[in-house]
C-alpha cells in the first residue's frame, strides 16, 4: 500500500488583516519584529494538554539557538479563551515588559 502525505501550511503574514468577536470591536495584529535578538518573549502556557511541556521545550531551544532573547514562561489562569481578572494582570505585564508572546495551545 502506497501513502501519500500532504501538508497545508498556513501563511504567518497576517499584517492588516482584522479579527474580530461578534459583539467586539475588530483588532489588528501586532506588528511583526524585524529580530528576536536582545527582546523578551513571553510563552503562555494556557494549562491545555501539554502546552506546558511545549514551553518548556521551547525555552530550552531558545537558550541553546538564541540565548539573546530573554523568555519569561508564565500559567495563564482560568479557561483558555475567557478573561478573567489574573488574566488581565498577566496580558498588561507583558505589554508592558515583554516584546513577542507566543501562546501556547497543545493537544
Amino acid at each position: 500500500m502506497t501513502y501519500e502525505i500532504r501538508l497545508s501550511v498556513l501563511s504567518p503574514v497576517a499584517e492588516g488583516q482584522k479579527l474580530a468577536m461578534p459583539g467586539h470591536a475588530p483588532l489588528s495584529l501586532a506588528e511583526r519584529l524585524d529580530t528576536l535578538e536582545n527582546k523578551t518573549v513571553y510563552l503562555v502556557d494556557t494549562g491545555y494538554g501539554g502546552s506546558a511541556k511545549f514551553m518548556v521545550q521551547l525555552q530550552m531551544w531558545f537558550e541553546k539557538n538564541m540565548p539573546t532573547v530573554k523568555t519569561v514562561r508564565k500559567r495563564k489562569s482560568g479557561h483558555v479563551f475567557m478573561e478573567d481578572e489574573a488574566s488581565s494582570i498577566l496580558w498588561n505585564e507583558i505589554k508592558e515588559k515583554g516584546d513577542a508572546v507566543v501562546l501556547g495551545v497543545a493537544g
